[in-house]
């Protein structure tokens, strides 16, 4: 038995197979590219960095996002209502009767 390879083998170009193009899909995850200016509030920007969750979700996983974003900023303005503020100024007028 012989170890070398016969020539019809050593020949053999191996079949190339084109990688297949790829399609557009309307219904696939895609950058909204939204720009998102910062608002100043930690809260508030948590909530608006967030929103990019959508770019790599489908279509109709947005609504989870949206809705909990919502509820995260609800709940930020909420809590500025919340704070006390500075005390209200004394009266000049003084209590007269």
């Amino acid at each position: 038995m012989s170890d070398s390879v016969p020539e019809a083998e050593a020949d053999a170009v191996p079949e190339v197979v084109p990688e297949a193009e790829p399609t557009y899909d309307p219904a696939a995850p895609a950058p909204l590219n939204v720009d998102r200016t910062p608002s100043g509030n930690a809260d508030v920007d948590a909530q608006l960095g967030r929103l990019a969750d959508t770019d790599h979700l489908a279509t109709d996983g947005h609504v989870e996002v949206y809705e909990d974003v919502h509820r995260g900023l609800r709940d930020a303005l909420t809590a500025l209502d919340a704070r006390p503020g500075p005390p209200a100024p004394p009266s000049t007028y003084g209590n007269r009767s």
